[in-house]
């Protein structure tokens, strides 16, 4: 189930809000202009469905997307507990950094934990099957998959080159939980 919590930048032994509720988490990530919203397929996907599978049964969703906000380029991307390179993977998103555009992340399986770092705060919000983040270009965040990833997402762009960082150098990610510990 799809979750929020909000830390203080400067405590991460004590939350100051929590919910598992998708209509207050998105009312709560909308006040920081974070756009969270559920989606659905038009089509039953199977266990293991093909990235092209997975772009056809969202295309609908995409659409609207790309008519309001513009985005070049979109994919599948697909992480397993089996991946020869989860872990510096995992090392890498774990870092905080921002983005030159919005980070569009549409969850169709599995979960991962975007942690954003703005206004004094740390909001770690679980991510899951159907549901749709974006995160403002220029935020500073980091993103866990955990030791065992699981996942399946489409990723939209506005730059078509895709996922491109600028790391902070801050350690404040190491602080605050990670997902699935």
């Amino acid at each position: 189930m799809s979750a929020l919590t909000i830390f203080s930048d400067s405590d991460p032994t004590a939350p100051v809000w929590q919910s598992r509720d998708a209509e207050e988490i998105a009312g709560e990530l909308n006040k920081i202009s974070v756009r969270f919203e559920r989606w659905q397929a038009d089509r039953d996907l199977g266990d293991d469905p093909q990235p092209e599978q997975v772009i056809a049964a969202y295309q609908h969703e995409i659409d609207k997307l790309v008519a309001e906000k513009g985005y070049q380029s979109w994919d599948v991307i697909s992480m397993r507990p089996d991946h020869e390179q989860r872990e510096a993977l995992r090392r890498k998103f774990l870092s905080e950094h921002t983005h030159g555009e919005d980070e569009v992340r549409f969850f169709v399986a599995g979960a991962g934990l975007f942690c954003l770092h703005l206004d004094g705060k740390i909001f770690q919000i679980l991510c899951e099957k159907n549901d749709l983040i974006s995160v403002p270009a220029n935020t500073r965040h980091w993103f866990d998959m955990g030791g065992s990833p699981s996942f399946t997402a489409i990723r939209l762009f506005d730059n078509p080159e895709g996922w491109i960082a600028h790391f902070t150098g801050d350690a404040i990610a190491d602080a605050y939980p990670r997902l699935g510990e």
